[in-house]
């Protein structure tokens, strides 16, 4: 089966196991009106409470990632780590990795950080074929002082289109592009790791010739 086959099957079992997994959690609290008598105000952007839902989607998993079609599940054991737990899917023998990412529904489409490319270089060159997925949980946030998961996209890494690492930004891996599978362009591990390795190139010219 070719790679891009795998990561087909592999995305979409995920990305059903996650949307299941969405609806078991249900709305997240955060805190009560008497608390916060103004509302969300500064508050309401996805990175406010992104460690929380990362805690509340890794603790849910391995409670009922049987009933999810997911056979296995490990968390991260570092915080630097490219990815934020891996899993083996039910009927499958392929390891997935993913990175937690959360959005705000309906919010400004803009670049955003998915990996430290030092990191993300040392994990391919450990293993080219390894699935990293990014899986975005799209959240908005209610009157009644809690947060509510509407939709997770899986999307794999491999098929980020606009491929870009930020030279001024700890050599961040960067995309605008990830949040959508329209914007997918298919290729295999081996095919991102050369452009991969090319902007990390163009990167670091940007840097010295700024230096």
């Amino acid at each position: 089966m070719s790679d891009i086959k795998t990561a087909e099957i592999l995305q979409d079992k995920l990305q059903t196991s996650l949307n299941k997994l969405i609806t078991l959690i249900g709305k997240i609290q955060i805190g009560s009106k008497d608390q916060f008598p103004l509302g969300w105000g500064h508050a309401a952007k996805g990175r406010t409470v992104w460690r929380i839902l990362e805690e509340v989607i890794i603790q849910n998993l391995r409670k009922s990632h049987i009933d999810l079609g997911i056979t296995s599940i490990s968390p991260s054991d570092s915080e630097v780590s490219v990815y934020d737990f891996k899993v083996l899917l039910e009927g499958e023998t392929t390891q997935v990795y993913v990175n937690i990412k959360s959005a705000l529904l309906g919010g400004k489409i803009q670049k955003d950080d998915i990996s430290k490319g030092v990191g993300l270089l040392k994990f391919y060159e450990e293993d080219i074929n390894r699935q990293f997925f990014i899986g975005t949980f799209f959240i908005k946030f209610n009157d009644d002082m809690t947060i509510e998961i509407i939709k997770c996209v899986v999307f794999p890494a491999a098929w980020i289109p606009d491929v870009y690492i930020n030279p001024s930004n700890n050599g961040n891996l960067q995309s605008s592009k990830y949040k959508n599978l329209s914007n997918a362009v298919k290729r295999d591990n081996k095919d991102f790791f050369i452009i991969f390795l090319q902007e990390i190139e163009v990167a670091r010219n940007k840097k010295l010739n700024k230096n």
